[in-house]
C-alpha cells in the first residue's frame, strides 16, 4: 500500500514537472518570437530613404539641396517636371538613370573594370544643370567640382505610420506608408462586423430562446462546422460567386472590393459570434426568465429587457472575437478585395489589408532588406491590434463571470 502511494506520488510529480517544463519552454519560445518580430521590424528605421547602394546627384548650381521620398517619386514618375516646384530655378528636370550611360558609351569602351565610369558620369552631371541622377554609389562621381549629392535620411516613424503610399519596390525611393493598409484592414473589418453582428445576434436569440431542442441540436453543430471550413474555400466562393453579384448589382468595373471582403469576413465571423452569444444567453438564470414572465412580460419583452442586458458582456466578447477573426484573416481577403494598396474612398474601392500584404509580398522581398523589414513591422502592428482585442475580450469575459 505504501509502495503504491509512493509510485503514484512519484508519477504525479513527474507529470507536474513535465507540464511545468512544457509551459516554460512554450513561454520562452513565444517571447523570443515576439522579440525577433519587433527587432526585425524596427530595423526598418535604420534604412535609408533611397534604395540601398544608390545615391541621388544634382548639379552644384541647382539650389535644391533636399528631396523627400515623395518628391523623388514625383520626379522619377514625371509627375513634376520643373525644379521651381521644389524651390529651385525655373528649368526643366532631366531624370538620368545609370543604364543610360551605356547608350552613349558601349560597355566595350568602358574597360573591364569600368574604372572610367565615375569620370564619365561626373561629366554628365556637370554639363546638365537641371539633371537629377540616380547612380550606384560604387560608380558615382565624387560630390565636388560641379556635383552635389542629395543627402538621404533614414526612414522615420512618420514616414511609416503616417505615410499614405505603400510602394515598397519603387525607385529611387521606396515608400512604406502604413495608412492605406491600416485603413483597408479597419474598413473591411468594420463592414464584416456591421453585417455579422445583427445576423449572429438574431440566430443566437433564436437558438437560445425560440428553437426547440431538436432544432437546436441540429443547427448548433452545423453552425460550428462552418468555422472549420478553410479560408481559401471562402475566398474561392467570394471570387467566383459573390464578386460577380456585387459587380452587377452596383454596376462596378470589378467585383473585388472592400464590400466583397466585408461580406466574406462576415460569413466567416458568424460561427464565432453565434456560438459565444448563444452560450451567454443560455447562461441567463432560469429564475430571471420565470420572474419576468410571472410579472406579465411577453416572451419578446423578456428577451430584450432581461436576457440580452444580462448577456451583454458575453455578446460583447463575441463581437470582439469576431473582429479579431476579421482583422487576422489572410487568404480569403487576399482573393476578393482587389489588393489595391490605396486609401479607400468608399466600400466599392479595392483595398489591401495588412495580413494580405504580408502574405503576398514576403516571398518576393529580399532577405533583411527594407522591404523585408517593413513586412515584419506590419506584423508588429497586427500583433499589437490583435493583442488589444484579446485583452479587451478577456476583460469583458471576466466582467461576465463576476456577474454570475
Amino acid at each position: 500500500m505504501i509502495k503504491n502511494k509512493f509510485f503514484k506520488r512519484l508519477i504525479e510529480k513527474g507529470v507536474e514537472a513535465m507540464l511545468t517544463l512544457s509551459g516554460a519552454v512554450t513561454s520562452i519560445i513565444i517571447l523570443f518570437m515576439c522579440i525577433f518580430l519587433f527587432v526585425e521590424g524596427f530595423g526598418l528605421f535604420k534604412s535609408s530613404t533611397v534604395e540601398e547602394g544608390y545615391s541621388i546627384y544634382v548639379n552644384s548650381e541647382n539650389p535644391v539641396s533636399e528631396l523627400s521620398p515623395q518628391e523623388l517619386k514625383q520626379i522619377f514618375d514625371s509627375e513634376v517636371t520643373n525644379w521651381k516646384e521644389f524651390g529651385g530655378k525655373d528649368q526643366a528636370i532631366r531624370v538620368y538613370r545609370f543604364d543610360e550611360i551605356f547608350k552613349t558609351y558601349p560597355e566595350e569602351e568602358m574597360g573591364e573594370d569600368f574604372s572610367i565610369l565615375p569620370i564619365v558620369l561626373g561629366d554628365v552631371v556637370r554639363e546638365n544643370e537641371g539633371i537629377v541622377a540616380f547612380l550606384p554609389t560604387d560608380f558615382a562621381p565624387e560630390a565636388n567640382n560641379g556635383i552635389k549629392m542629395i543627402p538621404a535620411d533614414q526612414i522615420s516613424f512618420s514616414d511609416f505610420f503616417l505615410g499614405e503610399e505603400w510602394l515598397p519596390t519603387a525607385t529611387p525611393s521606396p515608400l512604406f506608408g502604413l495608412m492605406p493598409l491600416l485603413l483597408g484592414t479597419l474598413l473591411v473589418s468594420l463592414l464584416a462586423i456591421s453585417i455579422a453582428l445583427p445576423l449572429g445576434l438574431g440566430v443566437a436569440i433564436y437558438l437560445s430562446e425560440l428553437a426547440d431542442e431538436r432544432t437546436r441540436r441540429f443547427m448548433k453543430p452545423v453552425i460550428e462546422l462552418l468555422a472549420g471550413i478553410p479560408s481559401v474555400v471562402y475566398g474561392f466562393f467570394g471570387l467566383v460567386v459573390l464578386a460577380p453579384i456585387i459587380q452587377k448589382t452596383f454596376n462596378l468595373p470589378v467585383g473585388e472590393t472592400a464590400l466583397t471582403g466585408g461580406v466574406i469576413l462576415a460569413i466567416m465571423a458568424l460561427p464565432t459570434i453565434i456560438s459565444i452569444a448563444e452560450d451567454a444567453m443560455r447562461n441567463t438564470p432560469r429564475e430571471m426568465r420565470e420572474a419576468s414572465l410571472a410579472l406579465g412580460a411577453t416572451k419578446w419583452q423578456t428577451i430584450y429587457k432581461v436576457i440580452i442586458p444580462y448577456s451583454k458582456s458575453g455578446i460583447s466578447a463575441a463581437v470582439v472575437l469576431g473582429i479579431g477573426r476579421a482583422i487576422g484573416e489572410t487568404m480569403a481577403v487576399l482573393m476578393v478585395t482587389g489588393n489595391g494598396a490605396m486609401i479607400p474612398g468608399s466600400v466599392f474601392d479595392s483595398v489591401r489589408t495588412i495580413p494580405a500584404t504580408i502574405a503576398a509580398e514576403l516571398g518576393e522581398a529580399p532577405f533583411s532588406g527594407p522591404h523585408y523589414q517593413s513586412l515584419f513591422l506590419l506584423g508588429c502592428v497586427l500583433f499589437v491590434i490583435t493583442m488589444v482585442i484579446s485583452v479587451a475580450s478577456e476583460v469583458i469575459s471576466k466582467k461576465q463571470n463576476y456577474k454570475h
